[in-house]
């Protein structure tokens, strides 16, 4: 049997696990992946956590945010502090959720099991990594059409009218496969790779958009043509209108890693730093970029007279190759920097929770490509009221609940204290019944039914216009917020209605060295 010494805390109240733990070697619900991370892999700095936040805010997804906002009618500075108020609501979950990975070293789908149960957590790993899916297919097919306008200006000829494919040039194609394979080596050098490529690649992304921005403040005659532009919906009834949907949409950007932060948490050296970097990197960036896209976007229209959300249609207007080179090499970096780092970490980890002793970090890196080409991601841009008031609301709705259902299990019921070892065995406290937490699961489900059962659509879209349950339509427009509070509240409530046994606490005697300090 193994002794307490398996576990330990340190004076800094992080806590960890011998990994030769014979129970965790034997668990079918662990492997080298999803296993608490050592001491000696806990250095990610202040810097580090930064750095990631830089390389995944300056990417075209969130670029599309802020162009997208000016197209629904908002001026550059509703636009601006609609995205700042949002990453700034949005870093709170994002701070609560990731001190478990620094204090225990687990991964997201670990995380889960405490509130869902072990064999529940695969709801929210499964949910999590297929909106991640998604996601890498938006940026891996981004990244290809960027390749594709370069050697478009490049190579000439009948490069960009080849012959037609399911409605594009067969060597665009080319160029979308091509870049999946370069995502897909990073991903295969594991977890190191990642953080040294964020590193160098952040500072770069942030030349690059400099450079454009500057580039048509030249071709407009100045600031001032760009600024003085207008808000078409006034900061009347009309605004509002926009407003909260569009908010919902800009938390629902980061919806998804506001759950799995802890897989990057988990690698942090101090909750100090790891806070830091978030704070410092997540809000000021996306402000920053947002700042620039949409003043970007609104000198387009002074420059071309029509408004470019795509910036990669925008460089595609350069007339100087060196300009459009640097452009689209900026576009290249700033999406493999956000696609591998938010959307191939994340289900890697979700698809390994699934069978731990089959599918490993890379495999499931591995999958998670196949299915983000397998969605069609090129259906999902065509418009921009299906990519913000769609795809992210109703994301965010879903996410949001599983937020708060986490938020709720950690800080309220167990006060941030896990039997970590406990989280991989079938006698442990987090079994519940048959693997499954009842009221985590009835939470989870009450939180999205509300957020999202009154989905809607404005103009195009798949949702009925008065919504799928009409009665539940003006909740949509506050979707993370619903989502959150509602399944939070519903867990506090049923939780301590369970019996006994279904809470875990039968099952903790069965474990003959419990563990101090901790739940």
């Amino acid at each position: 049997m193994v002794t307490v010494e398996s576990v330990r805390e340190l004076p800094d109240g992080r806590v960890t696990v011998d990994r030769a733990d014979p129970r965790l070697q034997a668990s079918p619900y662990c492997n080298d992946d999803l296993a608490p991370t050592t001491i000696e892999q806990r250095h990610w700095n202040t810097y580090n956590y930064a750095a990631l936040w830089v390389g995944m805010s300056h990417c075209i997804p969130s670029y599309l945010l802020a162009s997208g906002l000016i197209l629904a009618g908002m001026g550059w500075v509703q636009a601006v502090l609609t995205i700042a108020l949002a990453n700034l609501i949005v870093l709170v979950p994002m701070l609560l959720n990731g001190h478990a990975g620094t204090k225990y070293g687990i991964p997201f789908p670990v995380f889960a099991r405490s509130s869902l149960g072990i064999r529940g957590a695969n709801l929210a790993a499964v949910m999590r990594a297929l909106v991640a899916c998604c996601w890498f297919g938006i940026q891996t097919w981004i990244g290809g059409e960027g390749f594709f306008i370069l050697l478009s200006k490049i190579v000439g000829g009948n490069w960009a009218t080849a012959h037609m494919i399911y409605g594009y040039p067969w060597t665009q194609w080319v160029c979308f496969v091509g870049f999946w394979v370069v995502e897909m080596l990073i991903i295969w050098r594991g977890m190191e790779t990642l953080r040294r490529f964020e590193n160098w690649a952040a500072p770069f992304v942030i030349a690059g958009a400099l450079a454009l921005f500057i580039y048509l403040v030249v071709k407009a005659g100045g600031l001032g043509p760009i600024v003085h532009q207008g808000s078409e919906l006034g900061w009347g009834s009309k605004f509002w209108h926009v407003f909260f949907p569009s908010l919902m949409g800009m938390i629902g950007f980061w919806s998804t890693l506001s759950l799995n932060i802890p897989d990057f948490t988990r690698f942090g050296a101090s909750q100090r730093k790891q806070m830091w970097g978030q704070a410092i990197g997540l809000p000021t960036t996306m402000t920053a970029f947002a700042l620039l896209a949409v003043l970007i976007t609104s000198g387009a229209e002074v420059v071309y007279h029509e408004k470019i959300w795509d910036p990669i249609a925008l460089t595609g207007r350069l007339n100087n190759t060196a300009a459009l080179a640097v452009a689209l090499a900026m576009i290249a970096v700033a999406t493999i920097s956000v696609n591998v780092a938010a959307n191939t970490v994340s289900p890697s980890y979700d698809f390994s929770n699934l069978a731990p002793r089959f599918v490993s970090f890379r495999t499931g890196g591995l999958i998670t490509g196949v299915i983000g080409v397998a969605v069609q991601p090129w259906r999902l841009l065509k418009d921009p009221n299906i990519y913000i008031f769609t795809w992210l609301t109703f994301c965010a709705g879903l996410l949001g609940a599983l937020a708060g259902l986490l938020i709720a299990d950690y800080w309220l019921v167990r006060h941030t204290r896990l039997k970590v070892d406990e989280l991989y065995l079938r006698e442990g406290r987090y079994w519940y019944r048959s693997g499954w937490n009842p009221a985590g699961i009835i939470a989870a489900l009450v939180g999205m039914v509300l957020a999202v059962g009154g989905a809607y659509s404005k103009g195009s879209g798949p949702f009925p216009a008065d919504g799928v349950i009409p009665f539940l339509k003006p909740l949509y427009d506050y979707s993370w917020a619903v989502g959150v509070g509602a399944a939070g509240l519903t867990y506090l409530i049923l939780y301590p209605m369970q019996p006994a046994s279904w809470r875990g606490r039968a099952a903790q005697h069965r474990l003959t060295n419990p563990v101090p300090a901790t739940e």
